[in-house]
């Protein structure tokens, strides 16, 4: 009898733990090994590599900052990580189970990567925001999670279709504040399987509910007529 196909039970966010993860195994302590796989998880998968956040990763993994700090050193002793352009930790072809991309990540195209996330988001009208420093860091935690930009579109066409749907229904509400309102559905529109001409029609129904909600703005609310009491 033929054995099932083994099938994962999440199509997204898993690793390729193999021969490299194995020999990584031999190398490193309980912590350090700990502190790579963190590493694996998180790095763009394209790069293999991402922007090191002490404090971040530090109450995650249940360490100090200085000793995230000693574990990293042993990972750039080891050969198991490098140091990358702008602020980036890269994990070394040997210990990287997935074929690189032939460019590094730098501050800029990482700059360039918020400031379109940053325009995207305060495009909306429903959107009332500065991009302070929280949506940042989001922004960035996506970049390096190797998140397309056609994917965060996605999910504020999204996020903020449903958003007017709610206002001009309840005649009222408040506005979106921060990135961060769209969180779960960046992981949605991954897992949804739709076309492009539906991604399309998604943003030309974005554009008209979104003229209707300035004009019912721009509309004076009708004036309730006075009654009387009579004794």
């Amino acid at each position: 009898m033929k054995p099932a196909p083994l099938r994962l039970k999440h199509a997204s966010g898993w690793f390729a733990a193999g021969r490299e993860v194995a020999e990584a195994l031999t190398l490193l302590s309980d912590a350090a090994f700990k502190l790579f796989l963190w590493l694996c998880l998180h790095a763009d998968r394209s790069r293999g590599a991402l922007r090191l956040d002490l404090q971040e990763i530090a109450p995650l993994l249940d360490k100090t900052e200085t000793e995230i700090a000693a574990l990293m050193e042993d990972l750039f002793l080891k050969g198991i990580c490098r140091r990358a352009a702008g602020g980036f930790v890269a994990i070394t072809d040997r210990f990287w189970p997935y074929q690189r991309a032939v460019f590094e990540p730098s501050a800029a195209t990482a700059a360039a990567y918020l400031e379109q996330v940053k325009r995207l988001l305060l495009a909306r009208a429903c959107v009332r925001s500065v991009f302070p420093a929280a949506d940042q860091k989001l922004a960035l935690q996506l970049y390096q999670r190797g998140v397309p930009v056609e994917r965060i579109e996605r999910a504020i066409h999204l996020g903020c279709l449903r958003k007017y749907a709610a206002l001009l229904n309840h005649q009222g509400g408040t506005p979106i504040t921060s990135l961060h309102y769209f969180s779960l559905l960046f992981e949605e529109v991954e897992r949804l399987e739709i076309s492009e001409d539906y991604w399309r029609y998604i943003a030309l129904k974005l554009e008209k509910l979104e003229r209707q909600w300035r004009q019912a703005k721009l509309t004076p609310a009708p004036r309730q007529a006075a009654t009387t009491e009579t004794e």
